[in-house]
């Protein structure tokens, strides 16, 4: 049986209650008073007064004076994900198929019309968020994507969010946070385009505001706060283990931290590791880490590998790495996680910011069923067929039939006209027709 060395005192649930009351509240007044209320919103909540749409000529002031070497690495970074969301694009196919003679059947690949970005900016300037959402959503090949950000310390949008949104492809650019960002993107309001689909990360209002939504709007994931889960064995080095579970706990007061050891000499050492490193942050980062590993830090011992598999697929975190041996045979097992992160040499941090696959990723055990975002997010998979007048010899006594044993006369007389028209004459199986 697993045994906690360290045992959370908050689970990603327990502080969602009170978000869904506001967010009702929020978006009751925005759909009733459209973008009125959203400018009340932002005033309010964000201190923003000005434009709500950046214009491409603000875009340009506002990054004119960001260094060369930066720009080069929002570029760079771009580019892997851009690269990797192409692969991604290329391993779909569309395709037509005979599946009876004279009844041809396939499908088509066709990105949604307009993509909502929502790239967070709070107690950091989640740059990264950007490229992320945006360029996967080019490389879908989505026509119109509308990116929004909250201001940044009362001066708009973060210049450098900003250069990545202008370099990831945004066609159209708002000042906006929160749920009245989420809002506006779904309704259309300052754009004209409501949004087929809205993605991105967010704080639990966001996530609780993309939840209600959903049906009106397709989202990404329900990406709540960070979550990292880390399994290592005897192998593992602790001050690493120790390292990466911080990084990670820096994101906010809510983010889970969770190590499943097959070690518990090792659990024990990175215990101890954890609390020093976190001492040694700076003032907000110290002060978000040190809140989430107080509530949500967990230490796991496991006795064997495949008990350790089995809780981490119970977590179903949405970063997991493997610090262990014999990686193949995790990379095989495992089931339930958002991006998987195999042996020491890589970090959730590479994939957070540059290596390519895509960092809005599944949390709050969403990994069960559902992966993070990819283009496959932006594309739909549309079905289409046709047929010959023959074909419809077998297939319409058939539709005629199974429709009358379910008690739908309607369904099985159109096939029945299709039988007369194209076969006058000829006798049928029809099945009995319904009587009531």
């Amino acid at each position: 049986m697993p045994v906690h060395l360290k045992k959370a005192g908050k689970t990603p649930e327990t502080e969602s209650g009170n978000a869904r009351e506001v967010v009702h509240g929020m978006l009751a007044a925005i759909e009733k008073r459209g973008e009125a209320a959203v400018r009340e919103y932002a005033e309010k909540l964000d201190g923003w007064k000005g434009e709500i749409v950046v214009k491409p000529e603000e875009i340009e002031r506002r990054t004119r004076e960001i260094p060369k070497g930066i720009k080069r690495d929002i570029e760079f970074a771009t580019e892997r994900v851009r690269r990797f969301a192409l692969a991604q694009r290329e391993s779909l196919r569309e395709f037509e198929t005979e599946v009876a003679p004279g009844l041809k059947a396939g499908q088509r690949l066709v990105p949604v019309n307009v993509a909502g970005c929502y790239v967070p900016t709070g107690r950091y300037a989640h740059i990264a968020s950007a490229y992320m959402s945006i360029a996967t959503a080019k490389a879908a090949g989505v026509a119109t994507v509308i990116a929004a950000s909250t201001p940044y310390k009362g001066e708009g949008i973060h210049p450098q969010v900003l250069y990545a949104m202008k370099v990831a492809g945004a066609d159209v650019v708002m000042t906006l946070g929160g749920v009245q960002a989420i809002a506006a993107l779904a309704y259309g309001l300052f754009s004209g385009k409501p949004a087929d689909i809205i993605v991105g990360p967010g704080n639990k209002y966001v996530a609780e505001a993309k939840r209600v939504l959903f049906g009106k709007v397709g989202i990404d994931v329900l990406a709540g706060p960070t979550e990292i889960g880390i399994i290592a064995d005897d192998s593992a080095d602790p001050a690493i283990v120790a390292s990466d579970l911080v990084g990670q706990a820096e994101h906010g007061h809510e983010s889970p931290a969770w190590l499943i050891t097959l070690s518990e000499k090792l659990g024990k050492d990175v215990m101890q590791r954890v609390p020093a490193l976190i001492d040694k942050l700076p003032a907000t980062a110290k002060d978000a880490a040190g809140a989430a590993w107080r509530d949500y830090g967990e230490i796991t011992f496991c006795n064997d590998r495949e008990e350790a598999a089995q809780v981490s697929d119970r977590y179903a975190p949405e970063h997991l790495e493997v610090h262990a041996r014999d990686l193949d045979w995790w990379l095989a097992r495992l089931t339930c996680y958002g991006s998987l992160f195999l042996g020491e040499e890589t970090t959730v941090a590479f994939g957070d910011k540059a290596s390519g696959p895509n960092h809005i990723l599944p949390t709050k055990g969403a990994a069960r069923y559902s992966g993070g975002l990819s283009v496959h997010k932006f594309m739909k998979t549309l079905t289409w067929q046709r047929m010959t007048r023959e074909a419809n010899r077998e297939l319409a006594q058939v539709t005629a039939r199974i429709s009358r044993l379910e008690g739908m006369e309607a369904h099985a007389r159109t096939a029945d006209d299709r039988m007369d028209k194209y076969f006058p004459g000829e006798k049928f199986d029809r099945g009995a027709p319904v009587k009531s």
